[in-house]
């Protein structure tokens, strides 16, 4: 078993010449190229949509991949499966130790990727130069609400001011675009939703309204209490009505204009406007087990064969294996539709 270390990481070990050139494609004729890697699965936050109040048993260390692996892995899909984008994220990535190390060390590739995190911004003003330094390019920071004491009820901790101060970082670091991912929840923060676009335009952000989507520890999540796409441009009318914009791609967020009011949103109707044709992601958790969607209810490991001294090319092939049998969408609607075991905080955004 590879000891774990404190030390910043390498490049990864040594990468072989390449073999047969391979792709992450899979049978409906999609091709994975942004990779979601969840540095830990623990988080200091409480979100009531995420997990219960006690938290959740957090992963043993020794099943969490070490820096040096993570970069190995991630080497493998930069250099070998054609990944264009890294996105980090958790749980937290910032009580990632090392984490500007790693950045770093992404940056470094050849190929060199795009390099992402998605944050609670809890510690983020303190670290947001730093990262940019090391080579962050783009950052996602969570905000459901800018009322301190709806904070506190929906993340059971009083931090508001702290994400606030990460928000400001943020930008002050040139980490732009910084979007803000925002939940509503109905009868809690969904009254908040001309605010939230009003703040995000003044403080130079992009807002991005998401659908909540059965990820949730407690295995809670209703369709009937979600706040819909639909519903969020009703309560967004007052502003003006959604005119769409340019095309989104691949992208997860539909981007609207407002009418003639200057503000600019997106929305992600994961629920209720499914994207999955356009999918190009797919996810390494943070104990090196390979996703091909964030639904999925299968998993296929290679923490274990990297620990077992398989070189590069095989973990190649067997991430491409695993990305051959992604099913063609997430199947939400279909009546047999079985939540993951695993939740957001386990999986990675």
């Amino acid at each position: 078993m590879v000891s774990r270390t404190q030390e910043a990481p390498r490049q990864g070990r040594a990468a072989r010449p390449l073999a047969t050139p391979l792709a992450l494609d899979d049978a409906h004729g999609r091709t994975a190229t942004d990779l979601r890697v969840s540095l830990t699965d623990r988080c200091n936050l409480r979100c009531t949509y995420c997990m219960p109040a006690e938290g959740l048993p957090w992963l043993p260390g020794d099943e969490v991949l070490t820096d040096d692996e993570l970069i190995t892995l991630i080497g493998v899909g930069v250099r070998r499966l054609g990944i264009r984008t890294v996105r980090l994220t958790g749980g937290e990535p910032l009580l990632r130790k090392n984490l500007e190390q790693i950045v770093s060390a992404i940056a470094a590739f050849e190929p060199r990727p795009q390099i992402a995190l998605t944050t609670n911004g809890i510690g983020l003003a303190r670290r947001a130069e730093a990262l940019a330094v090391a080579g962050l390019d783009r950052i996602n920071i969570s905000l459901d609400t800018i009322d301190r004491e709806t904070f506190k009820r929906l993340t059971r901790r009083d931090r508001l001011a702290d994400v606030l101060a990460g928000v400001r970082a943020a930008r002050t670091a040139g980490l732009d675009p910084v979007k803000i991912n925002s939940v509503l929840m109905r009868g809690v923060n969904d009254h908040e939703a001309v605010d939230l676009v009003r703040w995000a335009t003044g403080e130079g952000v992009q807002l991005r309204f998401i659908e909540q989507m059965p990820l949730d520890a407690q295995h809670g999540w209703d369709r009937g209490e979600m706040i819909t796409a639909a519903e969020i441009g009703e309560r967004l009318a007052e502003l003006g009505p959604l005119e769409a914009l340019d095309g989104r791609g691949s992208a997860p967020a539909e981007r609207f204009r407002l009418g003639d009011s200057g503000h600019r949103v997106g929305i992600i109707a994961a629920v209720t406007r499914p994207f999955c044709g356009a999918c190009d992601r797919v996810r390494l958790t943070a104990d090196g087990q390979i996703r091909n969607c964030l639904f999925a209810r299968t998993e296929s490991d290679l923490r274990a064969p990297l620990r077992a001294g398989a070189d590069d090319q095989q973990l190649a092939e067997l991430w491409a294996a695993a990305v051959a049998s992604k099913l063609p969408g997430h199947g939400i609607d279909d009546p047999s539709f079985l939540q993951p075991d695993r939740p957001m905080s386990s999986i990675g955004g």
